[in-house]
């Protein structure tokens, strides 16, 4: 009897360990499809996705859809209201968590090309003066990767709330991305009302403006992280952690924020910085596979090691793909070339054999 009791103590701790290192996240973060291909992207859910563990789709939608709010902002070849009930209906009967994105803050433009915000509100550019080049090249004087609104323009957050109320509406979601990554410009002195303040707490005061805004609604903000790090100290760099300064909104922003921690050529630890701050994180691989089970196998020592209180911050683990969702949805398949896939898609493959 002692050895049968011992023997159950033994089997109840194994479980238990294995219920601890488990991912309550296990997701997929992906440019919206054309609505060309979304019948089979809601077949790629249906079969591919839900048969892989994935319990979390964040979808990048920006201006791609048919937006009644403001029409003036809808990109071209738009999906629909009825497009989008496809997709909340195959999600939900999957116990899916459908999560929309629109980028807020920067990423409004792309290299030589503005944005649809920017386009149609050319107020709100926080570097007005700073030109889009025909032929792009990095790094160059002006140290333009992506442009950026300015948050402390009056009427943007007018607009801009407008589109994110009408997507989580539609997509009948329970929280929203809002990227906010790869800010670059912010305080700049061609801005007249954000020079001279403090990026921080310019960063911090658009991430708790937007929580607020959705919590009001009782819906949940995820973030990527990388604007929250210090790119010096930690050697990250510029792309992965900030060097202007934007770091130390972490300690200021609300503890319900969501934070989506990428890493692509390395497992940082950064998750375990966030985590000790008091808030959730999502860690986030995208074209690399040996850096993805790296990864994996962080966080699931992340989550054997911490204290109680530590675990649940340690979600779980998401893809991210930046390409279409055509491509990727081709390579996973195994209907392109060998070579000549979609690396994200050969590193999720990897990513749900172990997550």
């Amino acid at each position: 009897m002692k050895k049968l009791t011992l023997l159950l103590a033994v089997w109840v701790l194994a479980v238990s360990a294995a219920v601890a290192q488990d991912f309550r996240v296990k997701g997929l973060c992906i440019g919206a499809p054309a609505p060309d291909d979304l019948d089979d992207f809601v077949s790629f859910i249906d079969n591919e996705l839900a048969s892989a563990g994935v319990n979390t789709l964040v979808l990048m939608v920006n201006y791609g859809y048919d937006f009644k709010s403001q029409p003036e902002l809808v990109a071209q070849n738009p999906l629909k209201e009825p497009d989008v009930k496809k997709l909340v209906s195959v999600c939900r009967k999957h116990q899916i968590r459908l999560i929309p994105q629109i980028n807020l803050l920067g990423h409004q433009s792309w290299h030589g090309s503005a944005g649809k915000l920017l386009e149609v509100y050319p107020e709100f550019d926080e570097t007005p003066r700073v030109e889009l080049p025909k032929e792009y090249k990095w790094p160059n004087p002006d140290g333009l990767y992506c442009k950026s609104y300015c948050p402390l323009h009056p009427d943007v957050h007018r607009v801009v709330f407008a589109l994110v109320d009408e997507i989580v509406a539609v997509f009948e979601a329970d929280a929203f991305h809002a990227g906010m990554d790869e800010v670059f410009y912010l305080g700049h002195n061609q801005c007249p009302r954000c020079f001279g303040h403090d990026p921080a707490e310019l960063f911090a005061g658009e991430v708790t403006l937007i929580r607020d805004h959705l919590q009001a609604n009782g819906k949940e903000l995820w973030i990527w992280g990388d604007r929250l790090i210090d790119g010096k100290i930690s050697g990250i760099g510029e792309w992965e952690g900030s060097f202007n300064n934007t770091h130390r909104a972490v300690d200021w922003i609300p503890k319900d924020v969501v934070i989506c921690d990428w890493h692509y050529e390395q497992a940082h630890p950064t998750s375990a910085i966030f985590a000790a701050k008091g808030l959730q994180t999502v860690t986030c691989p995208w074209n690399k596979s040996q850096v993805a089970v790296e990864q994996v196998a962080m966080l699931k020592g992340f989550l054997k090691n911490s204290s109680k209180a530590m675990q649940p911050r340690f979600a779980g683990m998401m893809q991210t793909v930046w390409g279409s969702a055509r491509r990727f949805m081709d390579s996973y398949r195994g209907k392109v070339e060998a070579g000549k896939e979609d690396q994200s898609a050969v590193c999720f493959r990897e990513l749900v054999k172990i997550w």
